[in-house]
């Protein structure tokens, strides 16, 4: 799956794509814009562009398994999709720590502990491997 990981206004994350249990690419963006707004996703990459129709009020027929984070004018969100409550957000505070994804555990501790977001993801790619190639950053905001 991957690593998302978000403290002090930057989102760190890491390039791995798996397949099962597969390695397919260390190399893949996370980040994406859509709309004006800048994902940051996890989950099965097939279903993003589903993601972002949900995103954009289309209704969606089938099961999307993608969750992540959104910096919409500079405000951070968590958003998600589930047959049950369809798309959501919430709306998250600078000041807290949050991470996704598979590594996600392993990175929440690393930052409870003083590691930046970049670090905690680096954490987690030791640990999970459904995590792993470089680690990205992007500052909220800038």
């Amino acid at each position: 799956m991957t690593t998302i990981a978000c403290k002090d206004g930057v989102i760190a994350y890491d390039s791995r794509i798996t397949a099962g249990t597969t390695i397919t690419d260390d190399d893949y963006n996370k980040h994406t814009q859509h709309g004006g707004v800048d994902f940051f996703l996890t989950g099965c990459i097939a279903d993003f562009e589903k993601f972002y129709a949900a995103y954009d009020g289309e209704p969606i027929n089938s099961d999307i398994r993608v969750c992540g984070f959104a910096v919409v004018c500079g405000d951070l969100w968590q958003v998600a999709y589930n047959q049950d409550d369809k798309f959501w957000k919430i709306k998250l505070s600078h000041k807290k720590v949050y991470a996704a994804g598979s590594g996600a555990s392993h990175a929440l501790t690393a930052m409870d502990m003083g590691a930046s977001a970049a670090d905690a993801v680096r954490m987690a790619i030791k640990r999970d491997n459904g995590s792993g190639g470089k680690v990205n950053e992007y500052k909220v905001g800038v």
